[in-house]
């Protein structure tokens, strides 16, 4: 009878996981347009060119992915770990973060990010050395390749801001010489809260690739389904799907005008 049984089992366990995996979560970095942000209409739900991606990656696999705000950065990473959530719709690639999640291939943008300043109290900047002795700030939690990430606790003072608009305020008000942050989010923060008096420096600190991270926990991370998604993003790449996505998702921003950004 208990041979039975198992025997039963077994057979079973591929509907289950089958039915388990037709629909999966995501979340990622809800200050991050054109990337990704809270819509105005729901602010439990993620909308951007990376959740785009998401909805176009489902429909190649023929599942369903709600990518929804599960919390700030740091919360949705922790979130991730303990396999709340399936994905992270954008993610850069520092050792410590593979303990955690499977980092898929092709990355599916590269990015730039920038080294803010004052308009009234610009500086020379060539290299991140010079950045040394000065007071810098970027948003908690955050990355921006794990050689800058280095350098940076070694030899920078860099203060951590609870969100994206706080650290543009604390460089407008004087409080930093410098914000870290990527070029595109910058950008239109700063055209959405009115802050022109900052501006990027020509030298970017970094350029790094942008992934699809998948949660070590997730009970779909399997080989074969990585392998799945990995041709999926290879296609994409190959379509170059972002670039429709990214154009389209400026506009949305754009159309939220003073809209709040909480």
């Amino acid at each position: 009878m208990k041979l039975i049984t198992c025997m039963l089992l077994l057979l079973l366990l591929p509907q289950a996981y089958a039915s388990t995996c037709q629909h999966f979560t995501a979340s990622g970095n809800a200050e991050y347009p054109p990337y990704l942000w809270r819509s105005a209409d729901d602010s439990m739900k993620l909308v951007g060119a990376n959740a785009m991606l998401m909805d176009y990656i489902a429909e190649q696999l023929g599942v369903t992915i709600d990518i929804g705000y599960v919390g700030p950065w740091g919360r949705t990473q922790e979130e991730l770990a303990k396999g709340h959530i399936d994905f992270i719709a954008g993610a850069f690639y520092t050792e410590p973060r593979t303990q955690r999640m499977d980092y898929l291939r092709p990355a599916f943008q590269m990015t730039q990010t920038a080294v803010w300043v004052s308009e009234f109290r610009p500086f020379e900047y060539r290299e991140w050395r010079d950045l040394i002795g000065r007071q810098g700030v970027t948003v908690i939690n955050n990355s921006f390749g794990q050689e800058f990430d280095e350098f940076a606790a070694q030899n920078l003072t860099i203060h951590e801001a609870v969100k994206l608009e706080q650290g543009l305020r604390m460089l407008q008000g004087d409080r930093v010489d410098y914000f870290i942050y990527e070029l595109n989010p910058g950008k239109a923060y700063a055209s959405q809260l009115g802050i022109s008096e900052v501006r990027p420096l020509a030298v970017p600190v970094s350029q790094e690739p942008l992934y699809l991270t998948m949660s070590k926990k997730s009970v779909c991370n399997t080989p074969e389904f990585r392998q799945q998604l990995q041709a999926v993003l290879q296609k994409a790449q190959q379509e170059k799907v972002m670039e429709g996505f990214l154009r389209q998702a400026m506009r949305d921003w754009e159309k939220r005008g003073s809209t709040s950004l909480e």
